[in-house]
């Protein structure tokens, strides 16, 4: 499957019209996405750090947490899996093994980060970012370390934020003769620096839109006439899951139950559907058959 899902990926971000993938923090927000018809799914970094710790992105998510998540995301979908791998987790020699830990889980694409470590959400202020040689040195490191040509490297920049747009541009530029497949200028501030990236750049490029955060917020369609081949919405499943976990406790709160009848939960019967009850209700029927 996961040689198939790189090949599809690959295509499809070759294609530049703006393929759009939302970030998932775990196996069940994977499913919901695959199901609702989405393309790809994100393994959000922040996204995991959120739900799983409960602490923000600041770098507080693990190698072996993020091979666990990949794992289980995997598992769960059929589609393309692209992980958020934040600075590779040290130097060059960590991101190799980074890489292949993350290839063998079942990444089709990884992304790399020009951060320091331990690094911030891109759309938080007071980031700080790595000299360029030696970011280029961590991708060269990624693209020898990967098994298959089908696994896509990501490299991100975060210096448009402390050196400035056409000091981005010119990064993005030394990760792509590096060999990165795909780069990615994280929070561009206006429209017209989300239009010149594509413009500038040999490969496609990903734009992340933060729901609340400082890269305006632009539909898809206008997106893939820039000629974005990623348009990433990381958290907006998470943030929408929030939203709905606190109007419906709110809800239990105040009245002192909940039906179904409430339209502020999902059934009992979708909720045992999304996670293919079903299934192995077959497969149990199917192994414990009497002869």
């Amino acid at each position: 499957m996961k040689a198939d899902t790189g090949k599809v990926l690959r295509a499809k971000l070759a294609e530049r019209r703006g393929m759009l993938v939302p970030g998932a923090a775990n196996a069940l927000a994977a499913r919901v996405i695959e199901d609702l018809g989405f393309e790809a799914v994100y393994v959000s970094g922040a996204g995991v750090t959120n739900t799983f710790w409960g602490m923000p992105d600041l770098g507080f998510i693990s190698l072996g947490e993020m091979v666990q998540h990949t794992t289980t995301i995997r598992e769960a979908v059929d589609i393309p899996v692209v992980v958020d791998a934040d600075t590779g987790f040290g130097n060059a020699l960590n991101v190799r093994h980074t890489v292949r830990l993350l290839e063998r889980a079942g990444a089709d694409a990884i992304q790399l980060e020009d951060q320091p470590m331990p690094k911030k959400c891109g759309h938080f202020e007071n980031k700080s970012v790595i000299p360029a040689e030696e970011m280029s040195g961590k991708i060269k490191a990624a693209v020898d370390a990967r098994a298959s040509r089908d696994l896509l490297i990501i490299a991100r920049t975060d210096s448009l934020a402390v050196e400035g747009f056409d000091a981005a541009i010119e990064r993005a530029q030394r990760y792509i003769e590096a060999g990165a497949d795909v780069t990615f200028v994280e929070a561009p501030k206006s429209a017209d620096q989300l239009r010149d990236i594509p413009r500038r750049l040999s490969v496609p490029q990903v734009v992340n839109v933060v729901v609340g955060g400082k890269t305006p917020v632009v539909a898809r369609d206008e997106l893939a006439r820039m000629g974005y081949g990623l348009v990433l919405y990381a958290n907006v499943a998470l943030q929408g899951a929030i939203a709905g976990m606190q109007a419906a406790l709110k809800h239990l709160k105040t009245n002192g139950r909940m039906d179904e009848a409430s339209g502020m939960v999902a059934s009992f019967t979708e909720r045992q559907r999304l996670v293919k009850k079903p299934l192995f209700d077959e497969l149990e029927r199917k192994y414990t058959e009497r002869k």
